[in-house]
């Protein structure tokens, strides 16, 4: 499967997920019927009987009772909506929201710590060979168990939590397998889909949650106090909930836990890596994965490895055993952990930083500075990389961060700084309009940040433009940092210098977009992200000005612009009455992209595979994409949240 195959699948398995949800609710409305309905059958009986002997009738037991039933049906399905919805709202926030919930703490940036440092390296790494930027990291330090999980909505959301055992205990390439294993459920959709689930879970446990709280009530007078019968009768209910909220889970994760495995593989090169994990896990016996927090059920299925004790029932497993994961991934295993048991790793800093497995060879010869020859890139090799990160685009992005100026480094993990590198990427190249800019800039930001600006400069003029997208994936941890007060400035200001020149260029304003869409559901709140377009006839008007401007940008000649977007539109498998023509410059300027843009976000993954698809061909229609080009494309795709790891 490829990238938008695997995004397909996810959104599928949430119709699963639906009828999963109805029927669990239907068994519990059905169960706590036939309770009520025994319940008050019992008491009709006895009232019965008492005129049974007083009149020589019959006493009777109804089975069914319409006023019954549905007072019961509403009230469940009250509950368990009213779970649901509260439980959804408060992760709304996405990834940082869940993180939190389990007791993670943010990574400082800065860190000093080499456990937390070679974490967010490997992080970092894993992030700019994806193309995506770099999500938050946390730790939750007092848990001892080797264990992870990635949350979000979007990538833009997106955070990666490991235990302190998981940080600890594992090598850089086991740790690097982890990682890996998350990134691949970063980027083939499951991150939306679980914190789904988390919702549709709390409200199946709500019955049992409220069971279990009248349970503990208290009162003066505990014969005349109901309330802990009651509270016993809904837990006992309530745990027909948790059986299918396990089962729930189940269904959702298992497989995918597979396909992680695979994923981080292929990405790494390393089936080592992954495989001494869980053998470290598997070493470890009960308590090998195991979360002791109060939420570690809520979440068992997002974990890389199982998080909770292991069910009775082999169908209600969120994790298929360790033994079989290794297995998938080496054949050969022969079942016995005793080789990693009890291993105390005393690591010297420089098996701390570098990678074990054997080296590859030096990919960056140009990337920083201006290369002798203009970079090519065949059309052909565009589409099967989103998505699908390589161990040769890990190596490139463990370089390239390496050889960064060290200033360039540092500024995109301080909030404040990161702002400045920003502004120094988009100064004017022209030293008079450059000077313009930095004096105008110093009325709108504090003097410090206009200051490091112009020091900056020097290096970041340095850097060549295909490593402009790496950076500002590196940035955003720093930008998310911001006070909202700050933002609002910074996204003024941002707006400000890219019209300050008197032009604005496609590729500045779409990574000015990437910028500010990332940043969005920190400071603005989530993204919407229900699908709402699920065929391409309503998208065709916004296809044509995406692929009009880009053919616009390709040629000043109308003829070869004619001939670009030619060659793209049959990509986009319009229906054959759909108007597809070339519009004037006009009619596709930045204002109409920014509008075409947004709501082909919000299309299905074919949509945006044809569309993709159509601009890799109309920026190839000479017969070779330029590396400017190139990197056009990784934008433009990076706002529809197709990520394309650089070319390499």
């Amino acid at each position: 499967m490829d990238f938008f195959e695997r995004q397909d699948k996810a959104r599928k398995k949430t119709k699963w997920l639906v009828v999963y949800f109805v029927l669990a609710v239907a068994t519990m409305i059905a169960v706590i019927y036939l309770a009520a309905i025994i319940l008050f059958g019992s008491l009709s009986s006895q009232h019965q009987s008492r005129r049974y002997y007083a009149n020589q009738e019959q006493p009777q037991f109804v089975l069914w009772n319409a006023q019954l039933f549905w007072e019961v049906a509403l009230g469940t399905v009250a509950i368990i909506l009213i779970g649901s919805s509260y439980k959804t709202i408060a992760l709304a926030s996405g990834g940082n929201a869940v993180s939190e919930m389990m007791g993670g703490r943010r990574v400082n940036q800065n860190t000093a710590d080499p456990d937390e440092h070679k974490l967010l390296n490997v992080v970092e790494e894993m992030a700019i060979a994806s193309g995506v930027p770099v999500p938050q990291v946390y730790v939750i330090d007092d848990e001892n168990g080797i264990n992870a999980f990635a949350a979000g909505h979007t990538i833009s959301d997106a955070t990666i939590t490991v235990t302190g055992g998981c940080m600890k205990l594992l090598m850089r390439d086991e740790l690097q397998g982890v990682i890996g294993h998350e990134f691949s459920h970063i980027l083939n959709g499951d991150m939306r889909l679980n914190l789904r689930l988390i919702g549709i879970i709390f409200g199946i446990l709500c019955l049992a949650v409220i069971g279990r709280v009248l349970l503990q009530s208290r009162s003066s007078d505990r014969e005349k106090n109901p309330l802990p019968l009651l509270g016993l009768i809904l837990l006992l209910i309530g745990y027909i909930g948790v059986f299918f909220g396990r089962l729930i889970q189940a269904a959702i994760s298992r497989q995918r836990e597979f396909l992680a495995d695979a994923s981080s593989v292929q990405f790494t090169r390393n089936p080592d890596g992954i495989v001494g994990a869980l053998k470290k896990i598997g070493a470890r016996g009960d308590n090998g994965s195991r979360l002791g927090h109060a939420h570690a059920e809520e979440l068992s299925h997002m974990f890389f490895g199982n998080g909770i004790s292991e069910p009775f029932i082999g169908l209600l497993a969120t994790h298929p055993p360790i033994e079989e994961r290794i297995r998938a991934v080496d054949p050969n295993f022969d079942g016995n952990f005793s080789s990693t048991a009890g291993i105390v790793h005393e690591r010297p800093l420089e098996e701390v930083f570098k990678p074990t497995r054997p080296p590859m060879p030096n990919m960056l010869v140009g990337v920083l500075g201006a290369a002798e020859e203009p970079s090519v890139i065949t059309s052909h090799s565009v589409l099967p990389n989103i998505g699908n990160p390589t161990p040769l685009h890990l190596k490139y992005a463990e370089q390239l961060r390496d050889q960064l100026p060290d200033t360039v480094k540092s500024a995109a993990r301080e909030p404040l700084d990161a702002m400045a590198l920003i502004y120094a990427m988009l100064l004017s190249p022209d030293g008079t309009t450059r000077a313009t800019q930095l004096t105008e800039l110093v009325r709108r930001v504090a003097s410090p940040i206009q200051e490091k600006t112009a020091a900056l400069f020097p290096d970041v003029s340095k850097i060549a433009a295909h490593v402009h997208l790496p950076i500002i994936n590196l940035a955003l941890g720093g930008l998310r940092q911001l006070s909202t007060e700050q933002y609002v400035q910074f996204s003024q200001t941002l707006h400000w210098l890219i019209e300050s020149d008197g032009k604005i260029e496609l590729f500045e304003f779409v990574l000015k977009k990437i910028i500010l869409r990332h940043l969005e559901p920190q400071f603005n709140g989530p993204r919407k992200s229900v699908v709402q377009f699920y065929t391409i006839k309503p998208l065709v008007p916004d296809c044509v000005v995406v692929l009009s401007s880009l053919a616009n940008v390709g040629s000043n000649d109308p003829a070869e612009m004619q001939h670009a977007f030619a060659t793209g539109a049959p990509y986009l498998c319009a229906p054959d009455n759909a108007d597809l023509l070339l519009l004037p410059h006009l009619e596709c300027g930045i204002d109409q992209i920014d509008v075409a843009l947004n709501r082909l976000a919000q299309a299905i993954p074919t949509i945006k595979k044809n569309l993709i698809e159509a601009c890799i061909h109309v920026v190839g229609a000479d017969g070779v994409i330029l590396e400017t080009e190139a990197e056009l494309l990784r934008a433009i795709a990076d706002t529809l949240d197709c990520p394309i790891p650089p070319f390499i």
